[in-house]
């Protein structure tokens, strides 16, 4: 999921449980009403007018085809949504129906029962068998599916086409050739960055650590074991500490550096290279670059090969508390169904879910092909708990990185601290 992190005020979900109207029939539990209101939080965007426009036609679509009810939308900012679903969970009057919620959160959620298993309802759907297992694998909590996988957000390697030209450079074909390259561009340039990525960016070294055979932890008999101090992990976390260095990402520059400032730097023309989403090629193609630039797969550590990318992006669930549980199913096949998705996709640039309009829409626009491509190739994801809010709010991994980068702390020593700090954080889930 691509936003900042918020923090739990529990004083606020309290406030705000107390505020929230309430179902506007409340038939106790266990009910499953087929009229009324269906109500459905989404969230709120920068540029919400688009969103807002698909959504009100899946709405329509949606009352016409059930008579007696009406679907309320509310947009809800990604800075509050811990404060929002905590009283919605504490309150089920208060919740809503359907929820958009980052893939990142889904574990702590289900550990606060806050959403319905809705495994037979999309394995009854026909279209359910054209989400790949990775992407599937996002609203996936133990043995139970409590989402549809809305759209994803994948990163690949943007390069400026002009600076690889001057200096007879090739696309880099693996994340060694990405700092090799990258050292030359600085070197060439010393007023730019060899490319833009930075301490504070987990999904932007992650990469190095999944292409080197690493990972985050490893899961056996239902608990998780710190994985970072492996070898293989040490061995990527090594390479992307060679990024944050003079030669290439000055570590005062770069070490505090989060996704949105690395592609920052590549968009005012200060970068050669960044790692970025598809989700900024919008700004990518408004700035000045916008001539100028290339994007491919973030390569992995043999030729043809890619890096594992994160599989971030919002799911689509049904509250487990909701009195209109069929309803909430089906507008969820709705409005997240093939038919929206590709609309979300032309209004937002969303990377839809399905693999038959995936293809699609690289086959229509190829500046989406890098990003599927990097999705077909397989993807990876974070440890599937509760603790990895605290691990994540804690900032765990950035600052194993950081501290690397400013020489505080050797590789070893680094991986070792976050281990532990890792294995902490899941033994106290």
């Amino acid at each position: 999921m691509r936003f900042p992190r918020a923090a739990a005020l529990i004083g606020a979900a309290a406030l705000l449980a107390a505020c929230a109207p309430a179902q506007s029939n409340n038939s106790g539990p266990g009910a499953d009403e087929s009229t009324g209101t269906l109500r459905v939080w989404l969230f709120s965007e920068v540029d919400q007018e688009p969103k807002e426009a698909v959504v009100e036609d899946a709405v329509a679509e949606f009352e016409a085809a059930h008579d007696g009810v009406t679907v309320d939308v509310q947009y809800i900012p990604v800075e509050t949504r811990a404060e929002r679903f905590r009283a919605a969970f504490n309150d089920p009057s208060s919740a809503p129906d359907v929820a958009e919620y980052g893939n990142t959160d889904l574990a702590g959620y289900v550990e606060s029962g806050g959403f319905a298993d809705i495994t037979e309802d999309l394995a009854a759907w026909e279209d359910y068998a054209d989400v790949p297992e990775d992407a599937a694998a996002t609203a996936q909590v133990g043995d139970g599916t409590y989402g549809l996988p809305w759209f994803l957000g994948m990163r690949a390697l943007y390069y400026r086409t002009d600076v690889f030209a001057d200096l007879d450079l090739a696309a880099p074909a693996t994340l060694e050739e990405v700092v090799e390259s990258a050292r030359a561009i600085r070197a060439d340039d010393p007023d730019m960055l060899g490319i833009s990525t930075g301490g504070a960016y987990t999904y932007g070294f992650l990469p190095f650590v999944w292409a080197s055979g690493g990972d985050i932890a490893t899961a056996e008999g239902g608990t998780y074991t710190a994985a970072i101090d492996s070898p293989e992990a040490r061995a990527g976390v090594e390479l992307y500490s060679e990024i944050l260095s003079d030669d290439i990402c000055p570590p005062q520059t770069c070490a505090e550096m989060t996704g949105n400032d690395s592609v920052q730097n590549f968009i005012a023309g200060d970068a050669g290279m960044t790692i970025g989403g598809n989700f900024n090629l919008k700004a990518v193609e408004e700035s000045e670059v916008a001539d100028d630039y290339a994007v491919v797969p973030l390569p992995g550590t043999e030729p043809g090969s890619v890096a594992p990318a994160f599989a971030g992006g919002n799911n689509l669930g049904v509250l487990s508390g909701s009195e209109r549980r069929t309803l909430a199913v089906e507008f969820v096949r709705l409005l997240g169904g093939k038919d929206y998705q590709r609309r979300m996709y032309e209004a937002m640039g969303n990377l839809p879910t399905f693999t038959d309009v995936q293809a699609e829409i690289a086959e229509s626009d190829e500046r989406m092909a890098p990003f599927v491509a990097t999705l077909d190739a397989g993807t990876r994801f974070v440890p599937v708990t509760g603790a990895w809010a605290t691990i994540d709010a804690e900032g765990v991994l950035p600052t194993m990185m950081q501290r690397v980068a400013a020489g505080d702390a050797t590789v070893d020593a680094a991986t070792t601290e976050a281990a532990d700090a890792l294995d902490g954080a899941f033994a106290g889930e």
